[in-house]
């Protein structure tokens, strides 16, 4: 292969939402940094925004605090949060909203000229362009030099420090090697860890974005990184084969959760987003499916501002309703869950971080889905963390100076991941195919680690089953060819989410309760147990994932870590 070296005092691994403010944030403190983000697509559509959004889940509106957003948060993940963390984001959600709108952001007003509020804490946008407006600031900002299309696959870390990362072109014969003095890691969260509802063909159509592999965490738990939560997996509550949203119709125009026979059981079960799932879940197993969200007492107007609002986000939706010539108003909205996901934008999982987002690395940060501990944060959580992730890096950069020694220790191991990375496309002969031992780990997970077709639920001989057959295929993963380097990016995809997989099971095992139903219904521990109010975190420790428990970060409290 060609190689490339490319230095730089900030690189930021993954052009989404978090790493391109980052980046831009890094640049306005700096205008002498050199800035370089490593993007696997083009920044202009990638990232959980690609296609859009239409409403900011996360603002202070009138009238309430961020301590208001943190205990929102913090009731909703009952109890399991970081909430110096949550204070931190939620103190910032109006300020880098002000600034999108600055950049050329739609936020549609009201009859006073207020923000249109949807509930106690968002605000409708017409945001089908959010992520092209960021792309094009960063591509404005001359410090900062985009490298599109490449996939970063592993950090160069010496002495538990980072110094940039390695990876490779997604389609010509090149590797690339970035030396750096500070790294934020914005690369989100990890789908296609299970069968997804839509097989085959259509196996893209998920709640998140199936290019989201969880790199980011993979690369973080090789590195020794200590990570946090990963029992608490997000199961979006969807619309039934669309996938799309359904807080758009149950926020945006009050619709009910009903079941077949027209009930209501929000309240039966409760409405905190793991207990909307698990309503419908048992629902459905108890006979009285399939479930709804009932749109058919809405208005006309209502109705095309559901059409509208979907074109800015899923608009696979509308064109369903058009197709159909049916629109909400004359059938209710089926709706499903769907396979687990970890992403630390919606629950907790992810990197364990300081406050100031700098993970157990030294000079390795974690922003947007990828860092853990703050969930709820959505889209201006993202922005928010990228911010504080930037202002404590460049901080960082300016007051050290650069061990030259452990730096080419770490750049070295670097010709090692290129070397292997040759041998995987010299190989002639594998046994299975990438696509095979993917289609297996969707599977086991499915059946034996609490996946849709098992309601989400699994007991500890499952898990058990479950973490010796991933083991197995990340055996198997090792001797797999790749064609080109197209393949060789499925690959490296492939092996990650095998890596988040075994952490997945072990985390699973480790939390000896059921604090959420559906998000971790563990049939062994079928209630919840207070001596597990605390988090499940884990290190990778002689090729072994160790469980770490620690004690809750509370209000007014502040947690550093060690290496700071």
């Amino acid at each position: 292969m060609q190689k490339k070296l490319i230095k730089s005092d900030l690189l930021v691994i993954g052009g989404g939402t978090a790493g391109c403010f980052a980046a831009l944030r890094a640049a306005k403190l700096d205008p002498a940094l050199k800035i370089v983000i490593a993007e696997k697509a083009n920044i202009t559509r990638s990232g959980c925004l690609a296609a859009g959004v239409n409403a900011l889940n996360a603002y202070i509106t009138k009238g309430k605090t961020p301590d208001f957003y943190v205990d929102y948060a913090k009731k909703d993940a009952a109890g399991i949060v970081r909430e110096d963390l949550l204070l931190t984001l939620s103190q910032r959600l109006n300020r880098v909203t002000a600034e999108m709108e600055a950049l050329g952001l739609v936020i549609l007003k009201d009859q006073n000229g207020e923000y249109a509020v949807r509930g106690d804490r968002n605000i409708k946008i017409n945001g089908e362009n959010f992520k092209p407006l960021l792309a094009k600031a960063v591509r404005k900002t001359p410090q900062i030099e985009v490298v599109n299309h490449v996939n970063i696959v592993e950090y160069l870390v010496a002495g538990r420090q980072i110094y940039g990362a390695v990876g490779f072109s997604v389609n010509e014969e090149i590797s690339y090697i970035f030396q750096a003095d500070a790294v934020i890691c914005t690369t989100g969260g990890a789908a296609g860890l299970y069968r997804p509802n839509n097989p085959g063909f259509s196996r893209h159509k998920m709640w998140y974005p199936p290019f989201n592999t969880g790199a980011g965490y993979a690369m973080g738990i090789q590195a020794g990184a200590e990570m946090t939560t990963f029992e608490m997996r997000f199961i979006a509550l969807r619309c039934k084969d669309t996938i799309a949203p359904t807080g758009t119709i149950a926020q945006g125009v009050g619709a009910r959760q009903v079941n077949a026979r027209g009930e209501d059981y929000e309240q039966k079960y409760g409405t905190t987003t793991s207990e909307r799932v698990y309503g419908t879940v048992k629902e459905n197993q108890e006979g009285r499916g399939p479930c709804y969200l009932d749109t058919t007492k809405i208005t006309e107007e209502q109705e095309q501002d559901l059409y509208r609002a979907y074109l800015n986000m899923a608009p696979s939706q509308t064109l369903k309703w058009i197709e159909k010539n049916s629109g909400p108003r004359n059938h209710p909205v089926e709706i499903e869950g769907t396979e687990p996901y970890i992403v630390g934008g919606h629950t907790a999982s992810g990197y364990w971080v300081a406050t100031d987002r700098e993970t157990t690395i030294k000079n390795l940060y974690a922003a947007g889905d990828v860092a853990g501990g703050a969930p709820q944060k959505y889209v201006t959580g993202a922005l928010a963390e990228g911010e504080i992730a930037a202002e404590a890096a460049v901080q960082k950069i300016s007051r050290q100076k650069t061990d030259r020694q452990k730096e080419r220790q770490a750049l070295r191991r670097a010709d090692q991941v290129i070397r292997e990375a040759e041998q995987d496309l010299a190989r002639q002969e594998a046994l299975f195919s990438i696509e095979a031992i993917e289609e297996a780990m969707q599977k086991i997970m499915d059946t034996y680690a609490g996946g849709i077709s098992a309601s989400y639920a699994y007991n500890e001989q499952q898990l058990a089953i479950a973490a010796e057959r991933i083991q197995q295929l990340s055996a198997l993963a090792q001797t797999a060819k790749a064609a080109d380097m197209h393949e060789l990016k499925n690959l490296y995809e492939l092996k990650e989410r095998l890596i988040v997989c075994q952490s997945v099971i072990a985390h699973l095992h480790a939390r000896k309760e059921t604090r959420w139903h559906s998000f971790a219904e563990n049939l062994d521990h079928p209630a919840k147990d207070d001596r597990y109010l605390k988090y499940v975190n884990s290190v990778l420790e002689d090729g072994k994932i160790k469980i770490r428990f620690r004690e809750l970060v509370k209000r007014g409290e502040v947690y550093e870590h060690p290496n700071q």
